[in-house]
């Protein structure tokens, strides 16, 4: 099950389209959706909790906290609205856009892949790119 909550006055748009897209990147990845909770919030919020939990004081448009069991997909999803927004001005996207790339962002490190590394940050990235052509497939 895919949840969706806010901790500010953000609201999703298109949450079936959404949930469906999320659950197939979870197929295609050769895992199964368990519980994962999608938590708008803005960025003092989402601050708090990266000095809290894992000691960064430093603004980030997600945190994901991974409860992931074999190949059962679980977890909390933290966005930013307001870092999403922020980066799809940098990145000349939109917010849309923006926001679907870092939900599937969290999604696919729960699949295991990181990106800490270049290396691993272009696989983390082609991912994205192809996860974000699917969705555009579904609309």
């Amino acid at each position: 099950m895919i949840s969706y909550n806010s901790e500010n006055a953000f609201n999703l748009d298109n949450e079936k389209l959404l949930r469906k897209w999320l659950e197939q990147v979870i197929l295609n990845e050769d895992k199964k959706l368990g519980e994962i909770n999608y938590v708008f919030c803005d960025d003092d919020y989402l601050l708090k909790m990266n000095v809290e939990f894992l000691k960064h004081d430093t603004l980030t448009d997600i945190i994901s906290f991974d409860y992931t069991v074999g190949k059962i997909i679980q977890g909390d999803v933290f966005i930013s609205t307001e870092r999403v927004a922020d980066n799809a001005i940098d990145f000349k996207v939109p917010f849309e856009e923006e926001l679907h790339r870092v939900m599937v962002h969290g999604i696919l490190h729960y699949c295991g892949y990181k990106d800490k590394t270049d290396e691993d940050a272009i696989i983390m990235r082609s991912k994205e790119n192809h996860y974000l052509q699917l969705l555009s497939n579904i609309q």
